[in-house]
């Protein structure tokens, strides 16, 4: 099954360190460049989600100003996910620069021998 593109940055997020709901939401939009912004409702859903998928766990909870901040981290089979999804992406980008050099000879305004 193809990971979404939310989905997908929100693992990515999670790889070097915990984090937090805002946190995971500002490591979103600055891996993805800010072509994926999460509101905050999509976003707890998706955790909620990728958690019962045990492709994330809790790493702690903290209370701030009365509130109860909750950190995540990348779970064994979320790797496995995120390896896999990655290597789907790289397998597809070279399918699709290969034919694009032998039909154009080009990839992206570059000439290519």
């Amino acid at each position: 099954m193809t990971m979404q593109e939310p989905t997908f940055f929100i693992l990515t997020a999670l790889v070097r360190t915990p984090l937090h709901g805002y946190g995971i939401m500002q490591a979103v939009e600055r891996l993805s460049e800010g072509r994926v912004q999460l509101k905050a409702g999509t976003l707890y859903a998706a955790l909620d989600r990728l958690s019962s998928d045990g492709l994330i766990m809790v790493d702690r909870e903290e209370a701030v100003g009365g509130r109860l901040r909750r950190y995540y981290v990348l779970s064994d089979d979320g790797r496995t996910a995120l390896e896999a999804a990655v290597e789907r992406l790289q397998s597809n980008a070279k399918v699709a620069a290969t034919r694009l050099r032998e039909a154009f000879g080009f990839i992206g305004g570059v000439q290519h021998a």
